[in-house]
């Protein structure tokens, strides 16, 4: 029996709105399962060691399969690392503690003669002992002629991180480091400075902070050209509260911005700004001319057009696009998401290997065997355009990879550029660990000296510095410091 014509095209259009709320279910169970991954689900993106494995060549060349194509794979078995035995450094001061037979138990209960040594077991423990506070007294010595009684003189005496303060070097490096490195706000350092009886107050420490971020200005400016003269910078930004910004609510986003250099140099540096247009990067960047590591954040291309930089594009952002993707594959069912991700590990895998070479044989390599990857992952890409719902988060990341495409394969024409921002990321993360304890900066004064302080602690830590040793130096020497070689000596890879 055949349907009145009108009937037909109303079963169609039912169709057609079926079909439709099918794909917004789906793409809402998404977004669901995206949100229960980041609440409660693990948050590494380390790959398994056989993941580069899981497609020959020439299962990455045939026709993408459709998602109720997919197959099963067999997942490995979790191998669990053995504890590695604490070693402890050779450096630390040591107390011997002797343990001795009492006297009448040194002769032999059998002939009665006297027991001699023969040497001693050894056993090490680490002890620590509470934060010590102590007083500098600094006396100066006066002088007088006991002839003429006329000439007075009064030995001079080191110009001081905050003259006329009670706080010294390296009570001052000690409350930046536990704010900056372990994250301690300064309400807490309050009551651990109370429980050992030294009275202070929250906003004398703050004072002190952001004259400490002052004093040290010299010195980041110094980094700062330091870091403009590399041939290549990473940059990342990151938000950060402001309470009182003129002009702007206390709810308002800040960024922190950050600059770093290489290995073979290494400069982190933290900026302060109100916002987060490309008026920044513009500004940290005027003189820089080379090539910029970055996330996919657009703010970044008015300062790579107005200076001819060239842009690279993260491949860590690439990848972590298409691990999301993976999380909402079927349990135990290999996807589209695990072919972009082998590709990927495949790249990372020819970087490894070349890690420790010049930067002419990197070139080759990454000709040799990263380009023919990069070609087979175009073509994959492609098909994927084609076949994956624009919306969903594989549709995301395959779009993500297609936009930023040419700023990603840009590593491939220098063997001095870096395949990822990781370096950049991982200068951050600290300033994000501390923010989620400190949660604000009460002023623009406070960020800025945050900036300041956190870029020293950092590039210490990339040079193999202790914060706290290299920061109570700065706070030594600085507040001294007459000319550009007085500055120069305090950088981090300067041996004093």
């Amino acid at each position: 029996m055949l349907l009145p014509d009108n009937l037909v095209q109303e079963v169609r259009q039912l169709k057609q709105v079926i079909d439709q709320k099918d794909q917004r279910i789906k793409l809402l169970e998404e977004v669901i399962r995206v949100q229960n991954q980041q609440r409660f689900g693990a948050s590494s993106e380390k790959s398994t060691d056989d993941q580069g494995q899981l497609f020959n060549e020439a299962e990455a060349l045939v026709d993408i399969p459709e998602s109720g194509d997919e197959t099963e794979i067999s997942v490995p078995a979790h191998t669990r690392k053995k504890q590695k035995r604490v070693s402890i450094p050779d450096d630390l001061p040591c107390e011997d503690i002797i343990h001795d037979l009492d006297e009448t138990d040194k002769f032999c209960p059998h002939d009665g003669s006297a027991l001699t040594c023969i040497g001693e077991e050894s056993h090490k423990q680490l002890d620590i002992e509470p934060a010590k506070i102590k007083v500098l007294r600094h006396l100066r010595k006066k002088y007088a002629c006991p002839c003429c009684e006329q000439y007075l003189i009064t030995a001079s005496k080191p110009a001081q991180p905050i003259e006329k303060s009670i706080a010294a070097p390296g009570l001052l490096a000690y409350i930046s480091v536990s704010k900056y490195v372990d994250a301690l706000p300064l309400y807490r350092q309050v009551a651990i400075f109370k429980r050992i009886g030294i009275e202070l107050d929250r906003t004398t420490l703050a004072n002190w902070m952001i004259k400490m971020g002052a004093l040290v200005q010299p010195l980041i400016n110094r980094l700062q050209e330091i870091a403009i003269e590399q041939s290549v910078l990473h940059m990342d930004e990151t938000p950060v509260q402001v309470l009182n910004e003129p002009g702007k609510k206390a709810q308002s986003k800040s960024y922190m911005w950050l600059i770093a250099t290489q290995a073979s140099l290494p400069v982190v540096l933290y900026h302060y700004s109100t916002g987060r247009s490309g008026d920044t990067p513009k500004e940290l960047l005027v003189d820089f001319k080379g090539a910029l590591m970055t996330d996919g954040y657009e703010g970044y291309n008015a300062v790579c057009v107005s200076n001819e930089l060239t842009r690279l594009g993260c491949w860590t952002h690439a990848r972590r696009k298409f691990i999301d993707a993976q999380r909402q594959q079927p349990k135990g069912k290999s996807g589209k998401a695990d072919m972009a991700l082998s590709f990927i590990q495949k790249l990372y895998g020819v970087e490894k290997s070349c890690k420790d070479k010049s930067i002419d044989e990197r070139y080759h390599l990454r000709q040799t065997e990263s380009k023919p990857i990069i070609e087979k992952l175009r073509q994959w890409l492609e098909k994927a355009r084609q076949q994956t719902p624009p919306k969903s988060t594989l549709g995301k990341a395959v779009n993500y990879l297609h936009n930023q495409w040419s700023r990603l394969v840009a590593y491939l024409d220098d063997g001095r550029w870096p395949i990822d921002n990781n370096r950049a990321e991982n200068a951050i993360r600290p300033f994000v660990i501390g923010r989620k304890n400190w949660l604000f900066s009460t002023s623009q004064a406070g960020a800025r000296a945050s900036a300041n302080v956190y870029s020293l602690i950092e590039t210490a830590k990339v040079n193999g510095l202790e914060p706290y040793a290299y920061l109570k130096k700065i706070f030594t020497l600085l507040p001294q410091a007459q000319a550009l070689e007085d500055i120069d000596a305090l950088l981090p890879w300067v041996d004093v």
